[in-house]
């Protein structure tokens, strides 16, 4: 894919970029490499007041930062502007708890026999984060906040469809006052980025995106003895029971699918919806997924703009005609709209078996796939009948129940009577082939950070401690 930003909505190429060369990315590691030298041995304080400077510089610049994502990927303006504000929000996060979060860890002396004996939290270096374009903004800044108030500096290897906001990253943080080489985009090709990662100054790597892409990033980073985190995508479900508020669960099992115009890893993809409010369910869902305005993704009015990239586009209509040969019956949508860009309507899609792609894949656009389930064990077994585990969602009012899917859903997030989203507050990743490591919360921070273990000894003559291991 060439480095480029390409209007989805009307397929216009506005503006394209060259790959750095080998001899610049060099330049701009070790860039990294001093800027880390400085970066973490800067104050708590310090790195807040710069990340709050940043904060303030997305809410002031909001509306044109927004206007840009859109045109790079298609998302509703409404959406793009709720998304600069999550970064915004993001960062002042982070700047008000990442000395607390990283703050040491005491451990009783007389245990380990040693007068003082504590847990230190320290940063690992020039991170790679490999990023992809469905959350241009939120997905970096989910790293980059944590990340550069840890001490860490950042490399970001983003989409190649999304260039102008991976370069606004890297200006942002330069204008809110992080010393040089704290963050910097790499505009670079995908096969340049094995390089990058074997590189000693390189530290460490983390992706979001496909599973293949993920597999490839951690067979290199194993081979360099780099500690990755892999966020890789989801197939999630939506398991719907009788005691559920239908109207409710229908109204935001079609946000939960067709937020982003459907490109989300966590969005809602597979709804198991219990026979006995199945018609009900179907009815109501059919009907709101339908009543969808599709349009131009910066008028106010529209709930779904194009797909991203013509390749996303045929992807999901191969997806869905694959299963309408095989059997499956299109209650709403199911064609591609034929128009200049890349768009394609919501589809809800029933009957659905094993031998068809969309039954266990992502589709990773409007389409939900709809079944029918008899009881809460058949629910809980075609939901975690997937390789992946990134996400789920569960609507039902039974407390048994809502402990049971807790406990039995395989899945990094369990969302009950709510839709599946991030907040900085709760660790967000996956399980099986949806990746490993988390983002976000305490535990996102500490992700790249060296817990190192301090030991002192009493210095008195005659009284030092056991040294074995």
């Amino acid at each position: 894919m060439p480095i480029a930003t390409t209007n989805p909505a009307t397929g216009e190429v506005i503006t394209t970029f060259e790959a750095l060369t080998d001899a610049e990315i060099d330049t701009r590691l070790e860039a990294a490499a001093q800027g880390f030298q400085t970066l973490r041995r800067t104050s708590f304080a310090d790195r807040a007041g710069w990340m709050l400077a940043a904060a303030d510089i997305l809410d002031a610049e909001q509306d044109q930062i927004a206007t840009m994502m859109t045109t790079e990927m298609g998302k509703t303006l409404a959406s793009a502007k709720a998304e600069v504000a999550k970064c915004a929000k993001a960062c002042r996060f982070y700047a008000e708890n990442a000395e607390s979060f990283l703050s040491s860890e005491q451990v009783e002396p007389g245990k380990v026999n040693a007068t003082q004996a504590y847990v230190r939290y320290q940063p690992l270096g020039p991170v790679l984060a490999i990023m992809p374009w469905n959350f241009p903004l939120w997905q970096a800044m989910r790293f980059a906040a944590p990340a550069l108030m840890a001490g860490n500096v950042g490399l970001l290897k983003h989409a190649s469809n999304v260039p102008q906001t991976a370069l606004f990253m890297q200006d942002l943080f330069s204008r809110a006052g992080f010393p040089d080489g704290s963050f910097q985009t790499l505009l670079i090709s995908a096969s340049q980025v094995e390089a990058v990662l074997a590189d000693d100054r390189v530290a460490a790597a983390t992706l979001t995106g496909s599973e293949a892409a993920g597999r490839s990033v951690a067979e290199a980073a194993g081979r360099n003895l780099k500690k990755t985190v892999l966020e890789l995508g989801g197939s999630d479900p939506f398991v719907v029971m009788p005691s559920a508020d239908i109207e409710k669960a229908a109204k935001v099992a079609t946000t939960a699918r067709c937020q982003n115009n459907g490109q989300s890893c966590i969005a809602a993809k597979r709804f198991i919806v219990h026979a006995d409010v199945y018609d009900a369910f179907a009815a109501a869902f059919v009907e709101n997924m339908s009543a969808l305005t599709i349009g131009d993704p910066m008028d106010s009015d529209t709930d779904i703009g194009p797909l991203a990239t013509e390749q996303g586009r045929d992807d999901v209509t191969g997806q869905v005609r694959d299963a309408i040969d095989k059997g499956a019956k299109v209650l709403c949508g199911g064609e591609p709209i034929d128009r200049p860009g890349w768009w394609y309507p919501p589809t809800v899609v029933a009957e659905l078996s094993p031998e068809m792609e969309m039954y266990a894949e992502e589709v990773f656009g409007p389409v939900a796939g709809l079944y029918r389930v008899q009881s809460y064990d058949e629910a809980i077994a075609l939901a975690n009948s997937t390789t992946f585990g990134l996400g789920s969602n569960a609507w039902t009012t039974d407390p048994d129940e809502q402990e049971a899917f807790a406990r039995d859903l395989e899945a990094g997030a369990v969302f009950i009577n709510g839709m599946t989203t991030s907040f900085n507050e709760l660790p967000f990743g996956g399980i099986k082939n949806s990746g490993y490591g988390r983002e976000l919360s305490v535990q996102g921070i500490r992700e790249f950070c060296n817990a190192k273990a301090v030991w002192v000894g009493d210095t008195e003559p005659g009284r030092a401690g056991s040294h074995s291991e």
